[in-house]
């Protein structure tokens, strides 16, 4: 495993980092603890979940593990505030977060999406209290735009609060925006990238069909949303051509598209969820036994589109 500088924090953040947004969700507490018990084996060191995870039951099925299985090597914990970024509801969120989990400090804490309608600056000067009295040590952000992570660096600078150091969004081979504006301008920075979503909440496997509604239990079918990100010719023809490339290598469709996200240089940390512990093993693997460099050049090129049109 390896381990990464996440922003100016000082931290060292281990390459794959676990989302838990499955736990209490669509897994029991059972799996939920032997996907932890396995992600620390193997290093793994940050902990992702946000307050509306399972309405809270993400943060209290980590809170229970922690208290009673936490290793002697420290694992940090992300979560993140969800719905409107007003002051009330920001704190409101963090002391039932701290509660479910059952700690006095959040490492890292992340306005889960940008709100239009509230003002940037009551929002970062709220995360800054919360740092100064204890409740947080860093604060970041997900799903926010680049130019809304460069107002947010410069009215912290202009005020002397702590600032973003890191930001949370979506990167796979059928979706990388990112790679235009977010990731050059967090590079310039120093500001943290946690990816999430290395298979596309499936798409890259290819369990989809163009012509095909989305099987029954599967995330596209539980949430509908992820077909207006997908569901389009250009990311279908991309999963087509990766199952060719799959065919020809003999590497099955998922460890190319992990292999591929796992082995980019901009994302400080990879999230990985999983509902079983194979799916992490699975992550695992791809980062401890990096693709063929010809691989990794066709996966680029197969996914070029996604590149092209950000």
């Amino acid at each position: 495993m390896q381990y990464r500088p996440l922003g100016k924090t000082g931290l060292q953040v281990s390459s794959i980092a676990l989302g838990c947004v499955t736990f209490g969700r669509e897994i029991d507490a059972h799996t939920s603890f032997a996907i932890l018990d396995r992600a620390v084996e193997h290093g793994i060191n940050l902990l992702d979940t946000a307050a509306v995870y399972g309405d809270g039951a993400s943060e209290e099925l980590i809170g229970r593990w922690l208290q009673h299985r936490r290793p002697e090597i420290p694992v940090m914990v992300a979560s993140k505030v969800s719905g409107r970024l007003t002051p009330q509801n920001i704190i409101h969120s963090v002391d039932g977060s701290l509660r479910r989990l059952a700690l006095q400090r959040i490492d890292l804490l992340q306005a889960h999406d940008w709100d239009p309608e509230s003002p940037l600056e009551p929002i970062l000067e709220t995360f800054h209290n919360l740092v100064q009295a204890g409740k947080v040590r860093h604060v970041g952000c997900s799903n926010w735009p680049t130019d809304q992570l460069r107002q947010a660096l410069a009215r912290s600078h202009q005020h002397n609060w702590h600032r973003l150091e890191s930001v949370q969004p979506m990167y796979n081979l059928a979706n990388r925006q990112i790679e235009r504006d977010l990731l050059p301008f967090c590079s310039t920075q120093q500001i943290g990238v946690i990816t999430y979503s290395p298979l596309g909440a499936g798409f890259l496997t290819g369990k989809y069909r163009p012509d095909e509604p989305a099987p029954q239990g599967t995330r596209f079918n539980i949430k509908p949303g992820h077909q207006r990100i997908y569901f389009n010719p250009c990311r279908f023809q991309i999963v087509d051509d990766l199952r060719q490339l799959a065919e020809r290598t003999g590497q099955s469709m998922v460890r190319l598209a992990l292999g591929w996200v796992l082995h980019q240089p901009g994302p400080t940390a990879v999230l990985v969820g999983a509902r079983h512990p194979g799916h992490l093993d699975q992550a695992l693997e791809a980062a401890n036994s990096p693709l063929d460099p010809s691989i990794l050049h066709q996966l680029d090129q197969l996914s070029q589109p996604a590149a092209d049109t950000a």
